[in-house]
């Protein structure tokens, strides 16, 4: 396999990967993506022809594909979650800032998405560099909330109350199941080490944290905007526009990202498979 094309997205993260057939990969050709995944964070693949079982396999070579414990995948295939937004709904999955779920003990160290159906224009989807975030955070700041750590849980992304009783009845385009890990709730660090780079990045969002341990409620809101607000400055970002066929994938490890919902009145279907990590230290 000849080297990479490497096209950078943005500044900070983010890089389009040309003449690749995920497809039909080989180890050393995964070896290369695996240094560039560590190096840019979020991955883009064009012109892609995956199967289900295809997309399984891109994934196992990262580690153990997840069965949401909430959002319902295939029948045939449980770890791959439909991703579908009919024409005339508003687009109700990953709509605001987050980290694929951080609720979980050992949160997603990566996600992959498949784009199939695509609308002409919208449905872009943004990520920022939460490492890029901890370097430009002042000395004084870094020293106040390093060591810190901070409850996460899914009960606001899906409660039924919020996310609508049609989902849980199965009447909606992507449907979820209770399950008591709605309720459950983990203690995280706010700043976490990357494993594998041993980058420092914040590790708060405000999709899935619910407060920090040990501040009183107003002192921790206050902290987490400031965090959220300095986390997500489009300085830090990279912003990827679909077109089908297009694979991303992307390391929930030193990211966030935000699906914008501004195509009401298009379908857009893709295929989302999250790998498991580890736990933040």
């Amino acid at each position: 396999m000849p080297p990479l094309e490497i096209h950078p997205l943005s500044g900070h993260l983010g890089a389009e990967i040309a003449g690749v057939d995920l497809a039909r990969l080989d180890d050393d050709g995964f070896a290369e993506i695996h240094r560039a995944f560590l190096d840019h964070a979020v991955l883009v693949f064009r012109d892609q022809k995956l199967e289900h079982p295809d997309q399984l396999a891109f994934a196992k070579r990262f580690g153990e594909p997840e069965v949401h414990p909430i959002a319902i995948g295939m029948e045939s295939w449980p770890e791959i979650i439909k991703v579908w937004k009919p024409a005339g709904e508003r687009a109700s999955f990953g709509t605001s800032w987050h980290s694929d779920n951080s609720f979980f003990e050992t949160p997603s160290l990566a996600s992959i998405l498949y784009g199939v159906t695509l609308p002409p224009y919208g449905g872009d989807t943004l990520w920022v560099s939460t490492e890029t975030a901890w370097d430009t955070l002042s000395a004084g700041m870094k020293e106040i909330v390093d060591g810190l750590q901070a409850v996460h849980g899914a009960s606001r992304a899906y409660d039924p109350a919020v996310t609508g009783e049609a989902k849980y009845r199965g009447e909606a385009a992507i449907n979820y199941r209770l399950s008591d890990a709605i309720d459950e709730e983990v203690v995280h660090p706010v700043v976490r080490t990357h494993p594998e780079t041993g980058r420092k990045g914040i590790f708060v969002n405000p999709m899935f944290t619910l407060r920090i341990v040990g501040l009183h409620e107003d002192e921790s809101d206050a902290l987490l905007r400031f965090l959220y607000r300095h986390t997500t400055r489009p300085e830090f970002s990279c912003r990827l526009q679909w077109k089908p066929g297009t694979v991303a994938i992307w390391d929930n490890r030193c990211t966030q990202h935000y699906a914008i919902d501004d195509y009401e009145g298009f379908d857009r279907l893709m295929y989302r498979v999250t790998v498991k990590g580890d736990r933040p230290r």
